[in-house]
């Protein structure tokens, strides 16, 4: 199992937060299976593996991406053992009623980044989170990806960026899940508030800084690259501060922005390509926001949308 993690670590760069889940879905394969050694399992105890889960509590998405670790770790290991076959790949998880992923309107994104705690502020830090957020709605990038962004590309003996932003090709650069590499345009907003972060930005780096932080776009108070948790509380606090009904999370960001872009182009493709989906089928979903959105203005504004036809025959 050590083995695997760290070919997915090393060869298909995976995400710590992913690799750590990874880790704990192999460690419960384990558990679950006793004393039965892991190249003889078979179909039948996966599926019991999951009907146990499923019993005690366990949500049908849980037990999907639980099944999707074990899935992959089987299909890497099987052609080195025994087994013969992946004992996972024809089970399939039980099935959800599937939420929509949470999303902005165009009126409260705009409310969220017009905020005059981010729009009039001089504040180093204040100006980093601009440019964060801006960063976020504008190119649709994960939180991992926003973390791991320098803020241009270096090449040197013993350092090679990852994930970059070119300001002058208006393009932001980044490696994504599954070693899946892909460029996406970045607006003017984003733009702006970058250049002006960047100005600033020297000022909290140290002398003797490591290559990952000095090279790093986003860092924090101390000249490190910054942590994905200082993101994710420093969104949480603006979106209480602008009032907003719910907490902004990051991934709202890049929901908000498929969705958006999605109502206005029409173009499905292009939207999947931006978000770095491996399948059409995963980007679909923002079809049934746009749809949600088009029934509450059909719902607002057609004068008989809402009310009972009282006519009488």
């Amino acid at each position: 199992m050590l083995a695997w993690l760290e070919h997915l670590a090393t060869q298909r760069r995976y995400a710590k937060h992913t690799l750590a889940a990874y880790t704990r879905d192999l460690h419960e394969l384990v558990e679950l299976s006793g004393n039965i050694a892991l190249e003889r399992l078979s179909e039948g105890h996966i599926r019991q593996f999951l009907s146990k889960l499923h019993a005690q509590g366990r949500q049908p998405k849980s037990l999907a991406r639980l099944l999707s670790a074990w899935r992959g770790f089987f299909t890497w290991w099987v052609p080195q053992t025994s087994l013969g076959v992946n004992p996972a790949l024809d089970v399939k998880a039980p099935k959800s009623r599937g939420s929509l992923p949470k999303a902005l309107s165009v009126d409260q994104a705009q409310a969220l980044m017009d905020h005059s705690a981010l729009a009039a502020s001089r504040e180093p830090l204040t100006m980093r989170d601009r440019a964060m957020f801006e960063l976020l709605y504008s190119s649709g990038l994960r939180l991992s990806e926003l973390v791991t962004l320098d803020w241009q590309y270096f090449r040197t003996t013993d350092y090679e960026s990852a994930s970059w932003i070119d300001l002058q090709s208006r393009e932001v650069h980044v490696l994504g899940k599954g070693g899946k590499r892909r460029s996406v345009p970045v607006g003017q907003k984003a733009i702006t508030a970058i250049e002006a972060w960047i100005e600033v930005r020297s000022a909290l780096i140290k002398p003797q800084a490591a290559h990952t932080d000095a090279n790093a776009l986003f860092v924090g108070e101390r000249g490190r690259r910054i942590h994905p948790r200082v993101i994710q509380q420093r969104l949480a606090d603006l979106s209480k501060g602008a009032g907003l009904p719910t907490r902004v999370h990051p991934h709202v960001l890049r929901h908000s922005f498929a969705s958006h872009v999605l109502q206005s182009a029409q173009d499905l493709r292009a939207v999947q390509e931006m978000l770095g989906h491996a399948s059409i089928a995963t980007t679909q979903i923002y079809t049934k926001l746009d749809f949600q959105h088009l029934a509450s203005v059909y719902d607002a504004a057609h004068p008989r949308a809402t009310r009972k036809n009282t006519d009488k025959s």
